[in-house]
């Protein structure tokens, strides 16, 4: 296995589109969705262990969940752990794990993905990551996977693919980078065949996504290149915690991906989803006869067909009339939303915080 490869695993989410199943203080990728004994952080650890050495695993959170981060992963070393004292969307973190890694090893090749997502054929997945990284070894480019989408979904971001790379079956410059277009944007990019839905996993060497940062995102370089001296030392995390939230709040995709023009697309198909909504869960997860899905709970229903239901404690749900519906209960929360309205849940949890407070959320 070769050492001079990193994974950088992004676990500080709070998963508000899953509330209030997943909640402020244990969202959804420290949770076992599927009844698998393994939490989604868990499974994506288990899913990259063939590729990267454990020590060569980084988990980046907020402090706020380090002590559950620990209990999930002890392989993962305590130092491996990075604690957020702030949170600042994904651009932030990534520099500052670049800086540490880079500190132990300048020659480093470096995967960064999500922790909550699923992968149905994860060999494929391998396979893809391996050959990425083979990728930016040789070249100093930033890769990206893109999924060869299966409809005209709204809630990804798309990727257009531009020229082949000789010699690199798969891998092409990219060409554009959409956010989360209409429906009838979407159905055309899907008939062009020339886009794919980005998946957010990234590859990319220590120094080329450093140079990036100066180059794209200066505001960020210049804040985690004051601490040069100091990342692999007892002093990084104490600069961190002074620093962190001076840091402009940005994702690496507006900050350096869409900028860059040394950005490739690795293009893959390994039964994706981001599980980023209740109707991706749905439409993910093993269904009833009536074309429910239980979250490990105890559900009577009658003429209910498309719901989901998740609810904790031992609880039973009895259920008539429900179509395509949520119904999800954690704790002092109980949700039921049409699957159709899912994408209104974020703001009925800020609308909760506000009138409700913080021990709702």
């Amino acid at each position: 296995m070769n050492r001079n490869r990193y994974c950088v695993i992004m676990c500080g989410g709070v998963g508000s589109r899953f509330w209030p199943f997943s909640r402020t203080e244990m969202p959804k990728q420290f949770l076992d969705f599927f009844g698998t004994g393994r939490t989604l952080l868990q499974m994506t650890f288990d899913r990259i262990r063939p590729l990267v050495e454990p020590e060569n695993i980084l988990l980046v959170t907020n402090a706020s969940y380090a002590s559950v981060v620990a209990a999930q992963l002890p392989e993962v070393p305590a130092g491996n752990i990075l604690l957020e004292p702030a949170r600042r969307n994904t651009a932030p973190c990534l520099c500052w794990a670049a800086h540490h890694i880079a500190a132990k090893d300048p020659d480093a090749a470096i995967l960064t993905l999500p922790s909550d997502h699923l992968v149905l054929r994860e060999d494929a997945f391998r396979s893809a990551l391996a050959e990425g990284l083979s990728f930016v070894e040789s070249h100093p480019a930033l890769l990206t996977l893109g999924i060869r989408p299966s409809n005209p979904h709204t809630g990804y971001g798309y990727i257009q693919r531009g020229a082949p790379v000789e010699g690199w079956p798969g891998i092409m410059k990219v060409k554009s980078f959409t956010e989360k277009p209409d429906r009838e944007m979407a159905e055309l990019f899907i008939s062009s065949g020339e886009f794919f839905w980005n998946a957010g996993i990234f590859l990319w060497t220590a120094r080329t996504i450093l140079e990036a940062f100066g180059k794209f995102d200066p505001d960020t370089a210049a804040l985690f290149d004051r601490g040069n001296s100091l990342y692999g030392t007892p002093e990084e995390l104490t600069f961190i915690d002074r620093h962190f939230s001076e840091a402009p709040s940005n994702s690496i995709d507006y900050a350096v991906m869409e900028k860059a023009d040394n950005v490739y697309v690795k293009t893959a198909d390994f039964g994706w989803s981001d599980l980023g909504s209740w109707k991706a869960l749905y439409e993910t997860s093993p269904k009833t006869a009536e074309g429910n899905v239980t979250q490990r709970c105890k559900v009577l229903t009658r003429d209910c067909q498309g719901s989901v239901f998740a609810v904790t404690d031992d609880k039973i749900v009895v259920a008539a009339g429900l179509k395509d519906y949520i119904v999800a209960e954690n704790g002092n929360a109980l949700l039921i939303c049409p699957i159709a309205e899912e994408q209104k849940i974020k703001q009925m949890v800020n609308d909760v915080k506000s009138r409700f407070g913080e021990g709702y959320v």
